[in-house]
């Protein structure tokens, strides 16, 4: 499994979590889904969860997800994924990443320490929802 992504986007996403931090930052991959998952799109959310827990979670409302959907399609594009961030703390999904996760996206998760993106790796979950697996990124220019 392999997710291709310009590092450009990839750049976006990075200064997204910056940005949101200390709080989770999040927002929708949008592409194409083929041999390989390519990422031509992003389109950044507000965290929606309520203030006492932004710092570890993030919440997609059902508006939210509209209008990406309304974006993708206006792009001729795909939801292929979600990307967050983890705010001083690894780029691995949680529990609460895996119960809330599903199993066609990509999940690209940035660690964001002391304010400063560090890494980005992406997961997909299994299709009877018991764990993650970590799929490839590929960036290209």
């Amino acid at each position: 499994m392999t997710l291709q992504i310009s590092q450009e986007i990839l750049d976006q996403i990075h200064r997204h979590g910056e940005t949101a931090y200390p709080e989770e930052g999040a927002g929708f991959l949008l592409g194409a889904d083929g041999d390989s998952r390519q990422v031509r799109a992003i389109h950044p959310l507000a965290n929606a969860r309520e203030d006492s827990a932004r710092h570890n979670r993030y919440l997609i409302t059902p508006q939210d997800y509209l209008q990406a959907e309304i974006t993708a399609d206006r792009l001729g594009l795909s939801l292929i994924g979600v990307f967050h961030s983890h705010p001083d703390h690894p780029n691995r999904p949680s529990e609460f990443d895996r119960e809330w996760a599903q199993p066609f996206f990509s999940y690209i998760i940035t660690s964001v320490n002391g304010g400063l993106a560090v890494e980005s790796r992406s997961w997909r979950l299994q299709e009877d929802r018991s764990a993650f697996i970590e799929e490839t990124i590929e960036t290209k220019n």
